[in-house]
């Protein structure tokens, strides 16, 4: 690393991110009080949850002295470029397991870019392996193939035991200050950490951004793992994904836009979007009883202009 103090800024716990109420009449007339959670500025380069997964599994990896970490991602995921982000801090080598074998072929994306300009190592494989990527014999080709052997392994989208306890500490964080915290799901992670740390009366709603209603069983695994047992303080809200992962159609952006012009909130189209979209929907629907205040979780910043490939 290039200055000691960027090794604490990564691995050490921070205060907590700044909540941020905004007055929007499209929830203000059912009588709900919208509040942001902008823990897109806890880390200036690992934004929200990312920084708050991926902390606790640094903090394990420096203790073992790894030489090197390995992960997993689409062309677009966050989680990929914040570990390439990680990886710089820390001067660790990092690997990335990129899904679409097709895209070795292709000029990379912003998001890709990033990650290789951080100096993460890009290993592109098929599809169908990709989503076998949990089976030990699997892993083992994808880890020998990628030249990772004896790395430590961060899983897709930084979600494991150890990154429940970090979100754990967002959910902390919001204890008696909203009736539900919404948060947008990937992977299902940050849910089920977050839920974890709230208050008894407070619920936490996560809004899937990719379709498949596989979700909810991953959360409750998730949990079992982290603390037990699953938690029943929790739901989803399903149908907001907008036709996938990664996929912006011109209403959403066109939505998101406008959000950020009426509240100059920066809004990330993929996560935080769909999120603010759909509490936007189910406000109207009348989810949220008359009185109530919703805290929507800005897990991220807009993506980043593009870096030039490495």
């Amino acid at each position: 690393m290039n200055d000691p103090v960027d090794r604490d800024l990564l691995l050490q716990p921070r205060p907590p991110s700044p909540v941020q109420e905004v007055r929007d009449e499209r929830f203000a007339r059912y009588g709900v009080r919208l509040v942001l959670k902008r823990d897109d500025l806890v880390h200036p380069q690992m934004p929200g949850n990312k920084w708050r997964k991926l902390a606790p599994n640094l903090r394990i990896a420096s203790a073992r002295g790894a030489a090197e970490l390995v992960t997993f991602g689409g062309a677009y995921s966050n989680h990929l470029r914040a570990t390439a982000a990680a990886g710089r801090l820390l001067r660790i080598p990092t690997v990335g397991v990129v899904r679409g074998e097709e895209l070795a072929s292709r000029p990379l994306n912003a998001s890709l870019a990033r990650c290789a300009a951080d100096g993460m190592r890009l290993h592109f494989v098929p599809r169908s392996v990709y989503r076998r990527k949990a089976e030990p014999a699997v892993l083992a080709r994808l880890l020998a193939e990628a030249g990772a052997q004896g790395a430590y392994v961060v899983p897709e989208g930084g979600s494991n035991a150890a990154a429940l306890t970090g979100c754990a500490e967002l959910g902390r964080e919001l204890r008696g200050t909203a009736d539900v915290v919404a948060v947008a799901c990937g992977t299902g992670g940050t849910l089920a950490g977050l839920a974890a740390g709230l208050a008894a009366g407070q619920r936490a709603l996560g809004v899937p951004v990719l379709e498949g209603g596989f979700l909810a069983a991953e959360i409750r695994s998730l949990q079992c793992a982290a603390f037990g047992a699953p938690l029943d303080n929790w739901e989803l809200a399903e149908g907001h994904a907008w036709g996938g992962y990664a996929r912006v159609p011109a209403e959403l952006e066109a939505f998101a836009a406008d959000f950020e012009q009426r509240h100059q909130v920066p809004v990330e189209r993929i996560y935080v979007a769909k999120l603010l979209h759909a509490l936007t929907s189910l406000t109207t629907a009348g989810r949220f009883r008359p009185g109530s205040t919703v805290t929507a979780v800005v897990t991220g910043r807009p993506d980043p202009e593009p870096a030039p490939a490495a």
